[in-house]
């Protein structure tokens, strides 16, 4: 696992994501790895890898989606809510080649006590792959 940056949460929130996200099946499946928590921000990133790809041999959107909702659903949780995702676009003015390393940023634009607002832009080295906006329904408070 690679080493992950608390950039100033709580540290037993810090550790309780730390595990949450390597245990994660999904994350786990697409490579999905957590760099850096901080209040409201999450970064993560993933090898683009032959299963990436889309039939045209390029990193599927799917993975840019999946990551960008990773990064606003942990920058979410870094701030010790729980947020389950109700609305999400992406726009996608870039494309990942395979052997790149995908890296998607997180954060929270607004934390009310019934909606989250996120967003993300997902980058390869200087490139641009997705940039997303997403709401969340707050559920509640992480439970240490």
């Amino acid at each position: 696992m690679l080493s992950v940056i608390n950039d100033g949460i709580d540290q037993n929130l810090f550790d309780y994501l730390i595990q949450s996200v390597s245990s994660t099946p999904y994350y786990r499946l697409l490579g999905i790895n957590l760099t850096l928590l901080g209040p409201g921000k999450a970064e993560l990133e993933v090898q683009a890898e032959k299963q990436h790809t889309n039939p045209m041999g390029m990193v599927h959107g799917g993975l840019i989606m999946s990551i960008a909702d990773a990064a606003m659903g942990n920058a979410i949780r870094s701030l010790g809510l729980i947020g389950v995702t109700v609305d999400c676009s992406v726009s996608f003015p870039g494309a990942a080649r395979l052997g790149e390393k995908v890296t998607a940023r997180g954060k929270v634009i607004k934390a009310g006590k019934n909606l989250l607002f996120a967003e993300a832009t997902v980058w390869a080295q200087d490139r641009i792959l997705g940039h997303s906006k997403s709401t969340f329904y707050n559920t509640g408070r992480i439970e240490l």
